[in-house]
């Protein structure tokens, strides 16, 4: 079995579906933002990688690597619907993307719009996994295995690759730290979105015992995904929904740090951004925001 679960949003288990391998690897097609694959090589800038998922680990978890594949079926964005509390029947959902505030950007705002009004929104950020080495040779030796021709040096490779799990578990919460005052000054919504695997890591690793089931009141919400099997693909699934404050965020890292800014400027930010690219739609991907920098693997 490949160690990369998923290639261009494929499942590596099965063949794709009316076409090749070889095909899948010439378009380098992403289907959770329905345009090429941003995820580059840095020795290849216009070289895709593909790999969404790996299989890693004694059990062979599926791991997402790549922050994109959190946009999978845009449910990530209806599963935070109930916290825009102030949304009316009659108003538009859009997906508003990169949102600067005092400790940095946000990935995604899920705002509520009447006439081009902000009437309310949620911030949202998305984490998975950073691996360490490159995922290159595993991805190549799976080509190979389908009778596409690769370099013989990259399949043959023996540089390793791994999963940076407390680097990628502090660096999330000290962001979470830095923006959730902005949020909860303002009595809006930060929601970190991750997988299970990572949510559990941090809660083995980190002061975690005071979250709590998902209170609507609360500033501060982790939505954290699996990854099931359905009809020979793997699909999103929301695995559970906890909450916390500030001070909560404080207590997992200890950190102190002041981000004060007033309602209006953020309402200013997100409606120069809203557009009719924005509108929030099945058919839409929402925009790739500067998660794609995120998503470029560091060669080694």
């Amino acid at each position: 079995m490949s160690k990369v679960a998923e290639l261009y949003g494929l499942p590596t288990a099965y063949e794709p579906p009316g076409r090749t391998w070889a095909d899948v690897v010439a378009i380098q097609h992403c289907p959770f933002l329905d345009r090429k694959c941003l995820k580059n090589r840095k020795s290849e800038p216009n070289q895709t990688i593909g790999s969404c998922t790996m299989a890693f680990g004694k059990d062979a978890n599926h791991l997402m690597i790549c922050p994109f594949r959190l946009l999978e079926r845009r449910q990530i964005f209806e599963d935070c619907k109930p916290l825009v509390t102030l949304h009316q029947p009659g108003n538009e959902w859009h997906i508003v993307s990169e949102l600067d505030v005092p400790g940095g950007s946000v990935d995604y705002c899920l705002v509520s719009v009447r006439k081009k009004k902000v009437m309310d929104f949620i911030g949202i950020e998305l984490q998975t996994l950073d691996s360490t080495g490159t995922v290159w040779p595993e991805r190549q030796r799976f080509l190979h295995s389908k009778d596409i021709q690769v370099k013989e040096e990259d399949r043959k490779s023996t540089k390793p690759f791994g999963m940076n799990w407390k680097m990628t578990a502090k660096t999330a919460l000290v962001q979470m730290h830095h923006k959730i005052q902005t949020f909860e000054h303002l009595s809006k919504k930060l929601v970190l979105v991750l997988q299970d695997h990572l949510l559990a890591y941090m809660r083995q690793e980190f002061t975690f015992d005071h979250l709590v089931p998902a209170r609507l009141g609360d500033p501060m919400h982790f939505h954290s995904y699996s990854l099931g099997e359905e009809d020979g693909a793997l699909k999103l699934e929301l695995e559970g929904q906890h909450s916390t404050d500030t001070a909560g965020i404080a207590k997992c890292l200890g950190l102190q740090s002041e981000a004060k800014v007033e309602l209006e400027a953020i309402i200013a930010l997100i409606e120069v951004k809203i557009s009719h690219k924005t509108l929030m739609s099945i058919e839409t991907p929402p925009p790739a925001s500067t998660l794609a920098d995120e998503a470029t693997e560091e060669d080694s």
